[in-house]
């Protein structure tokens, strides 16, 4: 095309090639052309990314013989196919619009954060302008390997396994929207390659002479505190440590539990003063039994803090005093390097439990979790579950005489 050619196509608003199987074309009088073309009676469009009219011109030849090409090898249908499906960011964007709204009240605001940071953060970065079904398990793992490299190179080590465990947890969930609205067709393999079987180890617990070395240090904090203006703390986390112990709630549960909710009763079964409380947190509604050792801890609660029936009966979590004293003992960790927190407590109820032989089905129900649970983490470990008596079977051996008149006899039948 000579320079009179291309100024009078210039002054045109669209501009034929290819004898006339490419259109090139400017919106306005300035700004990128674009090219469009009709191969078996489907249009096709792309921006040239070029504001001159002979490079714009190049641009869509060269893209209009990629086209035939992929006519000519079958391929066509699937590439027009991957460019019309939903992106990953436009299912990310209509998971994170759902989760908030149907999962309210039921999920914490903590967790829907959590996800919402993760996915904005790291997953849609990464993945957003993929087409869905361009995600497959191949490219979760070099996602993996792109968080260990960036993670490397900003702080100098890997990200916690139980953080990319969250962000792919986080991916399945955005990935399933996009199957419940029938984005994608299924979903792809997202489980860690190359992953050891982890050993099954239990939870951080206090033996009975770390439990006593614990409850003795609080109750002398409780009785002479450091500063008298921490003493009603004090006294408190001792309780605390005494209560959870003999009737192991979970933190949480104990942080929600109001007087209303705990009655002191005669058990007919023991023959002992117990106290009957109403749980309310992890799973819901429960009832719980303490040991009759958790009473006086109630009662004494009762008399220093005069509480209305509505009133929390541990208002406070104390961890950081809980946290100072374990490491004044020594007790923050136990021999696996687990530290120790507000949930011992609870593991070293249900391991006092099993260990004086309760019956690990009511212990699971008493405790909201199930017999699985306390096999796999608890009763695995104790010694004191395995019955020797059992084990040390020796089977008696009969006298060389009755061995040869059994013989001989099984030898007369066979005659």
């Amino acid at each position: 095309m000579d320079e009179v050619e291309l100024q009078r196509a210039e002054k045109q608003k669209s501009h034929i090639i290819l004898g006339g199987k490419v259109h090139v074309y400017r919106r306005g009088k300035r700004g990128w052309y674009h090219a469009s073309t009709t191969i078996e009676g489907r249009q096709h469009r792309i921006a040239t990314k070029k504001d001159d009219l002979r490079l714009a011109e190049e641009v869509a030849e060269q893209w209009y013989l990629e086209l035939r090409g992929l006519v000519r090898s079958g391929d066509l249908e699937k590439v027009t196919a991957r460019k019309r499906e939903k992106t990953f960011q436009a299912a990310a964007e209509k998971f994170l619009e759902e989760f908030p709204v149907l999962t309210e009240g039921q999920r914490n605001a903590i967790y829907v954060k959590g996800h919402e940071r993760r996915a904005r953060k790291y997953l849609i970065p990464f993945f957003g302008k993929k087409g869905l079904s361009e995600i497959t398990g191949g490219l979760v793992n070099e996602y993996r390997m792109h968080r260990i490299a960036d993670a490397k190179e900003r702080w100098g080590k890997p990200p916690a396994r139980t953080t990319t465990h969250q962000e792919i947890v986080c991916l399945r969930q955005i990935l399933k929207t996009a199957l419940r609205h029938q984005w994608l067709k299924a979903l792809p393999d997202l489980s860690e390659p190359y992953r050891k079987n982890g050993k099954i180890s239990h939870r951080a617990w206090f033996s009975r002479d770390e439990y006593r070395q614990l409850y003795q240090a609080t109750g002398r904090r409780a009785r002479k505190p450091k500063n008298n203006k921490y003493k009603w703390w004090g006294e408190q986390l001792h309780d605390l440590i005494l209560f959870m112990s003999n009737t192991g709630l979970r933190p949480d549960e104990a942080l929600r539990l109001e007087y209303r909710d705990v009655t002191v009763a005669f058990d007919e079964g023991t023959q002992e003063t117990i106290l009957e409380i109403e749980v309310r947190g992890k799973r819901g509604y429960g009832p719980c039994k303490s040991t009759q050792n958790a009473v006086p801890v109630f009662e004494r609660l009762k008399k220093r803090n005069k509480p209305q029936p509505t009133d929390k009966i541990f208002p406070k979590s104390h961890h950081a005093m809980f946290n100072k004293i374990l490491v004044e003992l020594g007790l923050k960790h136990d021999r696996e390097g687990r530290p120790r927190t507000l949930y011992s407590l609870r593991h070293t109820y249900i391991c006092f439990r099993l260990m004086e032989g309760a019956d690990i089905y009511m212990l699971a129900k008493n405790c909201r979790t199930s017999v699985e649970m306390i096999e796999k983490y608890y009763a695995a470990h104790l010694k004191d579950v395995l019955d020797a008596s059992a084990i040390n079977v020796r089977k008696k051996k009969p006298p060389k005489k009755e061995v040869a008149e059994i013989r001989r006899g099984e030898l007369e039948t066979l005659r």
